[in-house]
This record gives structure tokens, sequence and C-alpha cells, in this order.
């Protein structure tokens, strides 16, 4: 199927080949003529699947009629109007509308917080068909009379979900409240929680669901690297990793802001390239950031799971979860950063003992097998050599896979010549207490094994693995 082939306008058409696209997405093949027909829409759609075109060509499609030069603001009252979770989801969604829309006298705004509201008030009092705005920043405007939504024919609710994480339910029905009742909605989501739905029944009409991939679904090109560390060592162990792999360009996710500047700084001091991003940096730092990110000009990208949203970046090759996030579908999202557009990447997890609860999440979501690899490029365990290690970075000598049941007895068993016990039912917390270091024992992370070695083997383990109450003797 081609782009021709779904009845849009000219001149979009030519921007869409301007950009270098000749075939549609499988979320926009199946949206567009949808949208077209004027039916509602609630699409399952995860970032990097070519969502945000799949709802702004039809929307410009259908806007076209509207287009004209005149300098008169009446002539360009607010008609769709796109709302974004975050400022930099806004600033890329414009950035598409402006795209897309070049070769058609039609004028966009983008309204978000951060930002000083005078420049915003400007563009609007000259009429703009196209607004994309944050939730609080657009009622910000609707309480100062800055922006008209009476005649609002299209509504687009991007990335639903995150919108609700992030508290905006109420803001959101205000907003719906305002809108003229005869409008078509449009609700693009990676997943359909309750309060979604329960959304969709109140201010939707019988809305088409589109689905193109399980909502739990992660890419089938990225590959999924677990290296169980000890959280002393996770910023040594990344240091390691991203020069091993040659990384040249990677975002790192943690949990919070604390933590995304803390670790910013010791990875410069180390050398790297390496700036961090969250919703306490200032909205022109933000885009400056994110900006050199793009361009390449930015090596690493430490950011909070908020303040990457909206972030598109072509061909990413590595992500890393310094720290696993405490709701697994984060998970989902930080995966799709990379493997994109037929693309392939490698998703590397550092998890803590302390994470066990977090993995085993994601391993329920995603319904995937997660399997424990070592760190690459590090020597073998008292063998001076080493391991090697198969396609997927696991090594074939320890290699360790998530289990869906685990077994309520202790059982013993000969690994690669080694006597290992599997405590199963071991809390991970209890077992750091109670094991000896002179004993050989298993910790148990969730229904992860993790075999905990005995001192004499530990003495050979290279620096950046020792967890910090370790030394290594000489």
């Amino acid at each position: 199927m081609s782009f021709d082939s779904l009845g849009l306008h000219a001149e979009i058409l030519r921007a869409v080949l301007d950009s270098g696209y000749t075939e549609p997405t499988p979320v926009q093949a199946r949206a567009i003529p949808v949208v077209l027909s004027g039916r509602d829409v609630m699409a399952g759609a995860q970032t990097g699947t070519g969502k945000t075109a799949a709802f702004t060509l039809p929307l410009l499609h259908k806007l076209q009629p509207y287009a004209n030069t005149s300098a008169s603001p009446a002539r360009h009252p607010v008609r769709a109007l796109i709302l974004t979770p975050t400022r930099e989801l806004c600033d890329q969604v414009f950035d598409s509308v402006v795209t897309y829309s070049k070769y058609l006298p039609l004028r966009a705004v983008a309204v978000f917080g951060g930002v000083d509201m005078k420049p915003q008030i400007e563009t609007l009092r000259k009429g703009a068909e196209v607004v994309v705005a944050t939730p609080g920043r657009l009622l910000d405007h609707v309480q100062n009379n800055t922006i008209n939504l009476s005649q609002v024919e299209m509504l687009i609710l991007d990335e639903a979900d995150r919108m609700l994480d992030m508290g905006f339910i109420l803001d959101i029905r205000k907003i719906l409240s305002l809108l003229p009742t005869g409008r078509q909605t449009l609700l693009f989501s990676a997943t359909f929680a309750p309060e979604i739905k329960r959304l969709a029944e109140d201010f939707m009409r019988t809305p088409e669901m589109i689905e193109v991939a399980r909502r739990n679904a992660t890419s089938e090109l990225v590959e999924h690297h677990i290296h169980i560390t000890e959280v002393g060592n996770k910023r040594r162990v990344l240091a390691h990793l991203i020069r091993h792999h040659e990384m040249h360009q990677v975002i790192v996710f943690t949990r919070t802001k604390l933590m995304a500047d803390r670790l910013a700084r010791e990875l410069k001091r180390e050398g790297f390239n390496c700036e961090a991003i969250h919703g306490d940096r200032t909205q022109q730092s933000r885009l400056e950031t994110l900006a050199a990110f793009k361009e390449g000009t930015l090596r690493i990208l430490v950011a909070t799971d908020v303040a990457a949203r909206g972030l598109d970046v072509s061909e990413l090759p590595f992500v890393v979860n310094f720290e696993m996030p405490t709701n697994p579908e984060d998970y989902v999202h930080r995966i799709g950063r990379t493997g994109r557009a037929g693309a392939t990447g490698i998703a590397i997890s550092l998890v803590s003992p302390e994470e066990d609860k977090s993995l085993g999440l994601v391993r329920k979501l995603t319904n995937k097998p997660l399997v424990l690899s070592e760190v690459p490029g590090v020597m073998d365990y008292g063998r001076g050599r080493e391991r090697s290690t198969s396609a997927s970075g696991a090594t074939h000598e320890y290699r360790e896979s998530y289990e869906p049941k685990a077994s309520r007895e202790p059982r013993m068993h000969r690994d690669s010549g080694r006597r290992v016990i599997e405590q199963v039912e071991t809390p991970l917390v209890e077992g750091r207490r109670r094991n000896n270091d002179a004993a050989l024992g298993g910790r148990v992370i969730g229904n992860i094994h993790h075999f905990h070695r005995t001192r004499e083997v530990t003495r050979e383990l290279p620096a950046l693995l020792l967890p910090p109450r370790y030394t290594v003797s000489k």
C-alpha cells in the first residue's frame, strides 16, 4: 500500500514525499481511512509506530477546505485541538503539523507551560486552525480568554494513558466539556486502562477500535540484555558497557530527577559527553539538550520517563535502564525508543537485587522470557579469559532464565562443574543477611535464580562487578 491510495490531498502527499516516506505504517494504513470517514477512533499504538502522522495527515486533509491566505484572525478560528501530556511531545507534534502542512495556507500554534504566555497569546490572536497544547497551559488560556474553542471540529488525545498517569484526568474532562458535542474525537494510547475506557464512553461516539500490536508488545528487533548488578556498582558497569559496545548514542533512563543529575555528573567526570533532562530543567535548556541529542552532538542523554516523552530519534541503537521503572508499562515505552522503522536495537537493563519485583512485573506484562546475561567484555571468574556469549548476549556457561513458577523445594544440580544450591523461596533481603560470605548459597530474584558464589570465586571477580562490601585480595 502507498500513501497515494489513502485519498489524501495532493499537497499533503507532496509534503509526505518530501519527508522521505512512500508507504504508510500499519497504524497509518488502518487509521487514516477511518478518520477521513468522520468516525471517532481509539487507536492502540506505541511510540515509534508512526501514530503522529496517523492523525496529523487526515486532520490536515479535513482542514484543507478552510485553508486561506487572509490576514484576518476571524478567517483562522481554532478547528483542530491536539492534546499531549508533555512539552516535548507537544513540540514534536507541532513540528509534524508544520512539516506536513507546508504547502497549505493553514496556521498552527504550540501551547505549553514553562515559558512566557505572551508570545503564545500574540500568535493565538492572529488566528490558527490547529492548536497543539498541554492540558494545563490550554486551561490557562481559556481562563484568560485568549483562546476560543467554540469552533473545534476535531480533538486528538495523544498518549492518553500518559496524560492520565500524570494526573490530567480532571483537566481533560474540563476541556472536553468546553468543546462542541458534534466534534470528531481521536484517542491514541499505548494502553487502554479502565479510566481511558470510561473517558471514551463519556465523550466519544461509538469509536472504531484500532490496534496494530499487542498493548504490551516490545519490538522483535530489540535485543534485551538483563544484567544483575548491585546498586553501588551500576555506574561503573554502565561506563564499562558504553565503552564495550562503543555506544555513540544512547538514552539512559532513571526513575528520579535527582538520580538523573547525579548520574550525568558522574559520567561527565569520566569524560563522557553527557547531559541530563527532566522536569526541573528550564524549557530552553530542555529544548537545547534535545536538539543536541537529535543532531548527534550529544552522545549520552540521561532522562526521566516523563522528560523523554516525545523524543523521536531515528535509528537510536541503544537504550539503558539504569533503574527499572516502577510501572512496567514504562519499560515498554522506554524500549520503544530503539528498534524502530526496521532498525535493530539493544535494550540493556541494570537490575539490582532490590528491583526483582519490577523485573517480575515487566515479565508478566510482556509475557516474554527474560534471560539474564553476564556483563560482556569482563574476564571469566578465575579463568583468565573472556566468556563465550550467545547471540542474545547470555553466556553459555551461566545462562539463567526467568521461570514462570518456582519450585518450593531447594534442589541441587551441577552447573558447568560447580555445585549450586537454589534456595527458591529465600527472600532476597533475608538471603543477603543469612548468607555467610564464605558459604555457597543460592539467592532468588523474584522467580529469577541468581547464584551467590564463594569468597574464593569472588576473589577473581573484576572490581567493577564486586558488591560494594567486597575488596579484591591479592
